[in-house]
C-alpha cells in the first residue's frame, strides 16, 4: 500500500461520487466543504501527539519507559507486552493509546536493537488499537448514551451497560486480548537475518530529546546553569518555577473539570499531557526542545488529515456512504443485522475514518432497519462500532501519527495488520452472529 494512499482514495471517491449522479463541480464542492471541516480535529490530533511526545521525553517518563522496555527478555515477551499495553491504553482513551503505544514500541526497538524485528513490534502495537471502540472512549456507545443525541427520538438513550458492558462486547474484547498477541507472535521472522532494526530517523528524534534528560541531571545535582550575567529572559527559560506554575494552573483546571462531572475528551487528554509535561520538565527551554520533536513527528497529520476531511465530505454529500450502508441492510434479518452492520461499517470506514462521523452517516439507516426487523438496537450499534474499529487495521488514517513517532512507513506494517484484520474479522463477526 502506498504511504500516500489518501491521494488515491480522494481520486477514487471523486469518481464514485460522480457515479451517484453528481457532476464534477458538485462533487468538488462537497470535497471543498469537507476539506475544512476537520481542521479543529487536525489541530487537536497534532497537539495530542506533540504534547504526548514532549511528556514521554521528560526525564521521569522517559526513564520509566526505558525501564519498562527492559522488562521483557525475548521477542515473544516484547510482542505480548506491547500489544497488551496498547490495548489497555486504547480501552481507556484512543488518543492516549496511540501516543503511549507508539512510544513504548519505539523504546522496545531501541532497547532491544538488533534483537527484534522492529516493524513487527510497531505493527503488534498498532493491532492493540483494534479494541478502542469497545472501551471507555468509544464514540458510538458514548454518543447514544448521551441525552439529546441526534437519534434519541428514534432509539432513545442507550446506557453503556447495554453496549460497552454487554456480554457481546466483553466477549469480543476478551477474545481479541487472547488471539491478537498470539497471532502477532506467530508472524515473527524465522531467520535472524530477516529482522530489521530501528531506523536512523528514530535515533535522530531521540537525540533531539536528549537535552531534556541532560538538563534534568544538572538541575537535580544543583548545577542548574543560572550563571551570572544571564538576562531575565534567559533566566526564565531555564527556571523551574515558570513551568511548575503553568503546569499547576492546567492541573487545577482539570481537577475542577473532572470534579464537576466532565468526561474524558480529546481536549482533556491534550491538557493533561500539557500539565504533566510542564510539571515534570526541568525548564521551559527543555520542554520547547522536546515539543519541537513531537511537532516534527506530526507532519503526516497536518498534511493528510484535511484530505480525509474532503473524502468524508464527498462520501456524505453524494450519498455514497448511505448507499453502501443500505446495501448491507437490504440483505439482513433481525439475527444477522448486527453482523452485516459490522461489515458495512468496515467498508464505509475505509472512506470515512471517524467513529462519530460514520455514525452520523450510517446510524439512521441501521437503526431504522433494526426497528423494522425487530433487531436488538444496542447490538446493532455495537456492530457498527466494531466495524469502524476493525478496518482501522488497513485504513492508514490512524497509523500516520503513530508511524511518525515510530519512524516507519505504512508498507512496513501493513502486511502484519492486514493479517490481523482477516483473523479478527472472523472472530468479531462470529461473535456478533451467535451471541
Amino acid at each position: 500500500m502506498p504511504d500516500r494512499v489518501v491521494f488515491f482514495l480522494s481520486a477514487l471517491t471523486f469518481v464514485l461520487g460522480m457515479a451517484q449522479g453528481y457532476g464534477p463541480a458538485a462533487v468538488a464542492e462537497f470535497w471543498g466543504q469537507g476539506f475544512f471541516k476537520i481542521l479543529t480535529f487536525t489541530a487537536q490530533a497534532t497537539l495530542v501527539f506533540a504534547t504526548g511526545f514532549a511528556l514521554a521525553h521528560t526525564p521521569l517518563l522517559h526513564n520509566s519507559l526505558v525501564a519498562f522496555a527492559r522488562i521483557p527478555k525475548n521477542e515473544v515477551q516484547i510482542i505480548i507486552m506491547t500489544t497488551l499495553v496498547m490495548m489497555a491504553c486504547s480501552l481507556f482513551s484512543w488518543g492516549f493509546g496511540l501516543v503511549a503505544g507508539a512510544i513504548v514500541a519505539r523504546q522496545m526497538g531501541i532497547v532491544h536493537r538488533d534483537k527484534v524485528h522492529y516493524p513487527l513490534i510497531v505493527a503488534a502495537t498498532y493491532t492493540g488499537f483494534l479494541v478502542w471502540h469497545g472501551g471507555y472512549s468509544g464514540a458510538i456507545p458514548t454518543i447514544i448514551a448521551t441525552p439529546g443525541h441526534f437519534l434519541e427520538e428514534t432509539m432513545g438513550v442507550v446506557p453503556v451497560s447495554d453496549t460497552l458492558l454487554s456480554g457481546t462486547n466483553l466477549l469480543i474484547i476478551l477474545s481479541l486480548v487472547v488471539i491478537v498477541p498470539l497471532l502477532n507472535i506467530l508472524m515473527r521472522p524465522k531467520n535472524l537475518e530477516e529482522r530489521k532494526s530501528v531506523p536512523a530517523s528514530v535515533d535522530e528524534l531521540e537525540e533531539e530529546a536528549e537535552p531534556t534528560a541532560k538538563s534534568s541531571t544538572e538541575t537535580a545535582s544543583g548545577n542548574h546553569p543560572v550563571a551570572a550575567g544571564q538576562t531575565p529572559a534567559e533566566w526564565l527559560e531555564n527556571s523551574r518555577f515558570v513551568t511548575l506554575i503553568l503546569g499547576a494552573l492546567a492541573a487545577l483546571y482539570l481537577i475542577s473539570y473532572f470534579v464537576g462531572g466532565g468526561g474524558v475528551t480529546l481536549n482533556s487528554v491534550i491538557l493533561s499531557f500539557f500539565a504533566l509535561g510542564l510539571i515534570l520538565t526541568p525548564n521551559a527551554r527543555s520542554y520547547s526542545q522536546s515539543f519541537q520533536g513531537g511537532a516534527k513527528a506530526s507532519y503526516g497529520i497536518i498534511l493528510q488529515f484535511p484530505f480525509y476531511g474532503g473524502i468524508m465530505g464527498m462520501m456524505t454529500g453524494t450519498g455514497l456512504a448511505a448507499a453502501l450502508a443500505s446495501g448491507f441492510v437490504s440483505i439482513s434479518t433481525a439475527q444477522t443485522l448486527p453482523f452485516f452492520s459490522f461489515l458495512g461499517s468496515g467498508l464505509v470506514n475505509m472512506f470515512v475514518p471517524s467513529g462519530g462521523g460514520q455514525w452520523a452517516v450510517q446510524g439512521p439507516i441501521v437503526i431504522s432497519a433494526a426497528k423494522e426487523l425487530g433487531a436488538d438496537l444496542p447490538k446493532v450499534a455495537i456492530g457498527v462500532a466494531w466495524g469502524d474499529a476493525w478496518t482501522n487495521m488497513v485504513q492508514p488514517f490512524w497509523t500516520l501519527p503513530m508511524l511518525a513517532i515510530a519512524g516507519l512507513g505504512i508498507r512496513d506494517i501493513m502486511g502484519y495488520t492486514a493479517t490481523v484484520l482477516l483473523v479478527s474479522g472472523a472472530v468479531i463477526g462470529g461473535i456478533l452472529l451467535v451471541m
